[in-house]
């Protein structure tokens, strides 16, 4: 009987011809909206906490309160300092603290200004290979900028982009920064981070030199004993700052976090994002799903005589009202199949589109047969719920006024 319902459902959609296109295009484009942007924000949280893979479980970052978007402790109001640096190395725990300065400056080079971020190495070797460590850094040309180094810089990958300046940099070519001159010893290799393909590295006494900083930093770098208690590390971090600083547990006006929480954190902002983009692209589901109550209440007032020609010949009120569902039930199925396929194929076009653009991110769409099966039978629901109404007036119709009309 249903399959009946469905033929019948079918060749009533199919004799609308370009009534039903219209009606389904509010389905599809919000299915579409939907998995696409799903796809592709999943594959971008992917991407973004891929960047964070090289950090070892035995790092942690300290950094005080922040006032908005920049570096890591770039925007803090307070600056971490050196008596700061003595309290966390008396931390039981802690083996080893760098501080780390990562600022905006200015860099020119064939009288071209641009501006990019530069951090900082310490001038302890053991300290530097650590940061060398965690940057997961690889030179591609020249060679690595050594703590003693003066005069000279290491730049990332990016640099190396003859369009940047209109003129290639290369090795032991002078580059101006902040006014003063540097030499260029070496270039990354290009990584997966675009933070570190486009870093400009410096030593510690340089960069406080040309920005003119003396006893601040923007993070602490701490490298723990035994992963296995890094947290239990952290906490004594806190525990030892707060009270340094007179501060109740909740009250802090810094951070401390370990490896896993920075990429938790990363992860959780970006699926809000996700849920945020999604739900604005679902309300096109809602304008269709108002366009197919539309459609559904004309069709029950173009077809009142033939409601009535059904009824007089044995048709139920049920019958009438499933063969409306069903009817709804196919635009809305229809809709969110098409949409589902053309959602994914513009996923996989922005995501090539983006990697050919800035290959160094790994940016990729996340396919989910779930997600994908999901917004079709979703599509379905809608479809049905919008024709409930519709398919209720035309079963409520009586036989002999449905004929007159």
């Amino acid at each position: 009987m249903m399959w009946d319902y469905a033929a019948l459902a079918f060749r009533n959609v199919r004799k609308r011809g370009l009534r039903s296109w219209l009606t389904m295009l509010g389905i599809f484009i919000g299915i579409a909206a939907v998995v696409s942007l799903i796809s592709l924000g999943n594959g971008l949280q992917s991407a973004v906490t891929g960047q964070f893979d090289s950090i070892d479980p035995n790092k942690l970052t300290v950094k005080n309160a922040e006032t908005g978007f920049g570096p890591p402790g770039s925007t803090a109001v307070e600056k971490l300092n050196n008596h700061d640096l003595r309290i966390i190395e008396n931390v039981n725990g802690v083996d080893v603290v760098i501080p780390r300065l990562i600022r905006v400056i200015e860099m020119q080079y064939n009288d071209i200004s641009r501006f990019s971020y530069a951090m900082d190495i310490p001038e302890d070797p053991e300290k530097v290979e650590i940061v060398y460590d965690v940057l997961n850094a690889d030179i591609d040309e020249g060679r690595k900028l050594k703590g003693n180094d003066r005069g000279k810089v290491l730049l990332g990958a990016d640099f190396r982009d003859e369009n940047l300046f209109d003129k290639a940099i290369r090795v032991n070519r002078k580059i101006s920064i902040q006014g003063e001159s540097f030499e260029v010893v070496g270039f990354l290799e290009e990584t997966s981070s675009f933070i570190f393909n486009g870093v400009i590295i410096m030593t510690n006494g340089e960069l406080k030199d040309v920005l003119d900083i003396d006893d601040e930093y923007d993070i602490f770098a701490v490298q723990v004993k035994d992963a296995d208690v890094a947290l239990e590390t952290a906490e004594n971090i806190k525990k030892a700052l707060r009270e340094d600083r007179g501060l109740d547990e909740g009250e802090e006006d810094f951070s401390v976090e370990t490896a896993e929480q920075s990429i938790a954190t990363i992860g959780t902002i970006l699926s809000i994002i996700n849920l945020v983009v999604a739900g604005i692209a679902a309300i096109s589901l809602i304008v269709g799903g108002v366009g197919i109550m539309n459609t559904m209440y004309t069709s029950v007032l173009e077809r009142t005589r033939e409601i009535g020609i059904m009824k007089a010949v044995g048709a139920r009120n049920k019958d009438v009202m499933y063969l409306f569902l069903f009817e709804s039930g196919m635009l809305g199925l229809a809709g969110g199949l098409i949409g589902a396929v053309l959602g994914l194929g513009f996923a996989f076009f922005v995501s090539t589109v983006a990697s050919v653009a800035v290959p160094s991110i790994g940016f990729g769409v996340s396919f989910s047969p779930n997600l994908f099966f999901f917004s079709i039978f979703f599509a379905l629901g809608i479809g049905t719920l919008s024709g409930i109404l519709p398919a209720l007036q035309a079963s409520r119709l009586e036989p002999v006024e449905a004929l007159r009309k």
